[in-house]
């Protein structure tokens, strides 16, 4: 073989190296990003799984005999039976269990505003109360009542289809009763900032609801709600620091004719599922406790994220 036919097909050996090389780390790259799909689909379905595990473990809790809930100085829902005796809590806060954790909060449905049926003003004092400007409230204020009437004439400040159809991606006002809090983001005016809130200050989704019969618990509610229900501040203090005694049995006298109970059958369930210290899977359910022998829960809203 002579001196050129040498130097060719060491070229040509070269560039087979070559290609197999790039080959095989193509190979190596597309089972390393298969498996890690892999992984974080079965991390996935284990969240998925320990989330529901710990909304069943919180049903457990409220199905409990317990006649009264309120918050302890922590802010934890607590449970109490009629004769104001303080349940042991179960664990909720990253629970060992299957190859994972999981952990979950309970509060009550009932402490907070329904929007659908609650007057304009007490929405407004809600509104305030988050801190919005009055043409921020104005807007939010009459667009929720333009999306909950049944006709296509709007208010001096609210949006009825008209207005949604133009939006990039559109879509027509309800004319009817939320069915679920998150409806809010589809309202003008609302935006997710004034809907989710910050870590400083609270949001329209901790503080409203349309899962309850409308009364609101002086156990639970918070003082947020109290003020937007038209207490004074002096008579919010008052509460807040009775309840942390012991759940009231009855509304005052002084608090009546305000729309407050003092028990609870609705409560919201904020689960979650975590796998190698990271929340792969949460969910969060509304539930309503029936009476029986034993009792039951009723599911009335289930949203699930991952």
């Amino acid at each position: 073989m002579s001196r050129d036919e040498r130097g060719f097909a060491l070229i040509v050996v070269l560039l087979v190296l070559a290609v197999v090389g790039v080959v095989g780390a193509e190979f190596a790259y597309s089972m390393r990003l298969e498996a890690t799909a892999v992984r974080a689909y079965k991390d996935g379905i284990i969240a998925s799984h320990l989330a529901e595990a710990a909304v069943a473990q919180a049903t457990r809790e409220v199905v409990a005999d317990a006649r009264y809930v309120t918050l302890d100085e922590r802010g934890l829902l607590t449970f109490y039976t009629a004769e104001r005796l303080e349940l042991p809590r179960l664990p909720r806060e990253k629970v060992e269990f299957g190859g994972g954790q999981y952990g979950y909060r309970i509060s009550d449905e009932e402490g907070r505003i329904n929007l659908n049926t609650s007057a304009p003003d007490r929405i407004d004092r809600l509104l305030r109360e988050l801190g919005l400007d009055k043409s921020v409230r104005d807007t939010i204020g009459d667009s929720l009542q333009d999306w909950r009437d049944p006709n296509d004439a709007y208010r001096l400040n609210g949006a009825e289809s008209d207005h949604y159809l133009k939006l990039p991606v559109p879509y027509r006002a309800k004319n009817a009763n939320l069915d679920s809090a998150r409806e809010l983001l589809q309202i003008r005016g609302v935006t997710p900032e004034i809907y989710a809130g910050a870590p400083d200050r609270p949001g329209l989704a901790d503080v409203v609801t349309v899962k309850t019969p409308g009364q609101i618990n002086i156990n639970t509610a918070p003082p947020l709600v109290l003020r937007a229900l038209g207490l004074a501040e002096a008579q919010v203090s008052e509460i807040v620091q009775a309840r942390r005694v012991a759940p009231y049995t009855a509304v005052p006298a002084t608090f009546g004719g305000r729309g407050l109970a003092t028990q609870t059958r609705t409560f919201r369930i904020e689960a979650e599922g975590i796998v190698d210290g990271r929340v792969a899977a949460r969910v969060t359910a509304v539930l309503q406790r029936r009476d029986g022998t034993p009792p039951a829960v009723t599911v009335l809203e289930w949203s699930r994220l991952r």
